[in-house]
C-alpha cells in the first residue's frame, strides 16, 4: 500500500550533525506533503523544542500533527489539541528518582511548562537539554513534585558512566516503563504507553489509515516502538546497531540527506 504518513525522528535523523535542515531534506518534504503525505515530526523534544523547525518545515496547517516527549504527547499543531497524552504518576516519579539518587546519576524530569529537577547542582546536560528544547529549569525538592504533571525523566550523564550504570537499573523498572536511550547521554524513563509507537497508532487511527501506509525514520534506541509497529520501518546509516536489527531498509546518514533518500525512494 502506498505510504500516507512518515514519522521522523529528529536528532541524529531529520537533522545533520550541525543541527540543520539541509536543502534537499527539505525540498523532499515538501514534495511529499504535496503528494497528500501526512508528515509527522516524532522526537523525544518538548513542543518548544521544535517550533522552529515545525515553521521552517512549513508544518503549522491545519491538520499537521506533532509527536512530542517521545511520545507522550501527541497534538494538532494548529489547534493545540490533545489526540493523546501519557504522564507518570507520583509514586512512579520517586521510584525513578530513588534509583537515580542510589547510582548518584543526574536526573531531570520534563513537563509542558520546562524542566524539573531536585539537583542543587545542575548536571551539565540537564543545561545542554534546556538549551536544546528552549526550555526553563526549575529546582523543586521531590515532595514539591507531587502535583506536577510529568511526562518523562530522563537520566543525563557522560556516555561512558551512562553505560557502566544502565545495567544496574533493576529489571522490573525497566519493564514496568518504556526505557531507553535517545542520544550517547540521555537514558530517557516514560510511560509505558509514552512511547512513539503507541503515538503513531493512535495518530493513524485518527487519521483513518493501517499501519501498512505508515513509514516511521530514526536512529536511536527510543525510535524502536515506532519502528516496529510502522509498515515501513527506516534506519539512518548512522544509527544504532541494534535499531538497524529491525529495520526494513536502510537509508543514508544524517550527512547525506537519508531522509531525503528515504522519502524519494520508498514514497514519491
Amino acid at each position: 500500500m502506498p505510504i500516507k504518513l512518515i514519522a521522523i525522528d529528529i536528532d541524529g535523523t531529520l537533522l545533520n550533525s550541525q543541527k540543520e535542515i539541509t536543502p534537499a531534506v527539505f525540498e523532499a518534504i515538501q514534495e511529499a506533503k504535496k503528494a497528500g503525505v501526512k508528515v509527522v515530526l516524532a522526537t523525544g523534544r518538548p513542543l518548544s523544542g521544535i517550533q522552529n523547525l515545525l515553521t521552517e518545515l512549513q508544518l503549522r496547517e491545519p491538520g499537521d500533527y506533532a509527536i512530542t516527549f517521545n511520545g507522550g504527547l501527541v497534538l494538532d499543531v494548529a489547534t493545540g489539541d490533545i489526540i493523546s497524552q501519557a504522564t507518570l504518576t507520583y509514586e512512579e516519579f520517586m521510584d525513578i528518582q530513588t534509583i537515580a539518587q542510589k547510582l548518584d546519576i543526574p536526573m531531570h524530569a520534563s513537563t509542558k511548562e520546562g524542566i524539573y529537577t531536585a539537583n542543587r547542582n545542575l548536571g551539565k546536560y540537564t543545561i545542554y537539554e534546556s538549551v536544546l528544547v528552549n526550555a526553563p529549569i526549575f529546582y523543586r525538592t521531590t515532595e514539591e513534585m507531587r502535583d506536577i504533571e510529568i511526562i518523562k525523566t530522563m537520566l543525563v550523564d557522560e556516555p561512558e558512566k551512562l553505560d557502566a550504570l544502565i545495567p544496574l537499573i533493576p529489571e522490573d523498572l525497566k519493564k514496568r516503563f518504556n526505557a531507553g536511550k535517545s542520544a550517547d547521554f540521555y537514558y530517557e524513563i516514560c510511560p509505558k504507553e509514552g512511547n512513539k509507537g503507541y503515538a503513531i497508532q493512535q495518530l493513524a487511527k485518527k487519521l483513518g489509515l493501517s499501519m501498512d501506509q505508515t513509514m516511521a525514520i530514526g536512529d536511536q534506541e527510543n525510535d524502536r516502538p515506532m519502528l516496529e509497529v510502522v509498515g515501513h520501518p527506516v534506519v539512518m546509516e548512522n544509527g544504532n546497531p541494534k535499531t538497524k536489527e529491525i529495520a526494513k531498509s536502510i537509508t543514508k546518514s544524517n550527512d547525506e540527506d537519508g531522509v531525503a533518500y528515504a522519502i524519494r525512494k520508498w514514497v514519491l
